[in-house]
């Protein structure tokens, strides 16, 4: 109510009564909504009100109002989350380059760097004393723990994917320790997508131009192991503590190390294969197999693993009865390893499996020229 004189109470008219109320409305959003989502926030209930809207009855113009404050409510609350989630942060103690290329929700904690030539994509998070630098690009919500670094200042190029883990102090993308590389040459390191890699652990660009060190998805590589130059890591596989590749290793997909493993130069490792704690792995893992030992030597099928990858009963059945015919002949006789392919190759029921037929091309490619043989099996000598 307000007063025309002394003593005399007059109502509010309706069109006066919606003034008053939306001037104060005006004034909260101006206080509670950032001026960038301001500028968008648009309230189409305002225009839907004209003279007879004026002139209503209370209960109608309170309707009318709390639907309007209903959906203030809601712009308020969609442009706080938005404006939340695309700022970015940088601690004051962090260091930044101007060039350096930030996406939206990046996070950087005290005293980070990120060099001039890094690329962060959406939602990366930089925890304490991690560094980034050299021409390096991390996808979409990736973390770096703490003492974490990545990249390193030298011609080439660090690219990561999305969704991956880099632990505390671990060291991903710099210099190889190969003797050969040369000062000045482009070294290359990619990595896919949702990896985890654990404190300790170190991965080494190429040592040539021509190389790339390259790791696929979703693998688990745990404390303390190395990955050096060259070396071809598919995916799902899982390194325990303290398995060390050297460099051109080729690891293909859903192998297991148990911890604390050796494995030379230029060794395959085939695919759902196990290579047992302790192991020095100098010769190459056939596929489904598991090996291992001081020297490492040839155990029999990864049953387990097979089991736990979905190998169906007939395809471990099958590649247990290849498994024997190869290294551990019922008939006694003597013969290279290529003609016992050969007859498993020529067998009815098992040359049919495909599973089989990947295990006897395993074995055959390892005794190509310019690879290093099989890992031997504890009471097979031949050739």
């Amino acid at each position: 109510m307000y007063r025309t004189g002394p003593g005399t109470p007059t109502l509010l008219t309706g069109r006066l009564l919606v003034f008053v109320v939306c001037n104060s409305l005006g004034k909260y959003l101006c206080k509670e909504i950032p001026f960038a989502s301001r500028q968008r926030c648009h309230f189409p209930l305002l225009f839907k009100f004209n003279d007879s809207a004026f002139d209503a009855s209370p209960l109608h113009f309170l309707v009318l109002l709390t639907a309007l404050f209903d959906h203030v409510k809601e712009e308020v609350k969609l442009s706080s989350a938005e404006t939340e989630s695309n700022c970015s942060f940088i601690h004051p103690s962090a260091i930044v380059h101007p060039d350096a290329i930030l996406g939206q929700g990046v996070s950087v904690g005290p005293f980070c760097t990120v060099g001039p030539s890094v690329k962060l994509g959406n939602a990366c998070k930089l925890y304490p004393g991690s560094h980034v630098s050299g021409s390096t690009e991390l996808g979409d919500n990736c973390t770096l723990m703490m003492g974490a670094v990545v990249g390193d200042d030298l011609p080439g190029r660090t690219v990561i994917g999305y969704n991956n883990i880099i632990g505390h102090h671990a060291v991903v993308g710099i210099k190889c320790q190969d003797m050969k590389y040369k000062p000045g040459n482009e070294c290359f390191l990619e990595i896919g997508d949702s990896n985890e890699i654990r404190e300790y652990a170190s991965v080494h660009r190429s040592s040539h131009p021509n190389e790339r060190t390259i790791i696929g998805d979703n693998n688990l590589i745990m404390g303390s192991c190395h990955i050096a130059h060259d070396c071809k890591v598919g995916d799902n596989n899982i390194f325990a503590n303290n398995t060390l590749l050297a460099g051109h290793v080729i690891v293909e997909d859903y192998t297991h190390t148990a911890g604390a493993i050796v494995i030379h130069q230029f060794c395959h490792i085939g695919s759902f294969s196990f290579i047992g704690g302790g192991s020095v792995v100098s010769q190459d893992v056939p596929k489904y197999t598991m090996v291992s030992g001081e020297r490492a030597e040839l155990r029999g099928l990864n049953l387990e693993g097979l089991r736990r990858r979905g190998f169906s009963v007939v395809e471990i059945k099958s590649l247990r009865a290849a498994y024997r015919k190869i290294f551990m002949p019922s008939d006694g006789n003597i013969r290279s390893i290529e003609d016992r392919l050969t007859e498993l190759e020529k067998d009815e029921e098992l040359g049919r499996v495909s599973a089989v037929c990947f295990m006897i091309q395993s074995i055959r490619d390892s005794f190509t020229e310019d690879r290093r043989g099989i890992c031997r099996f504890r009471s097979w000598s031949g050739s």
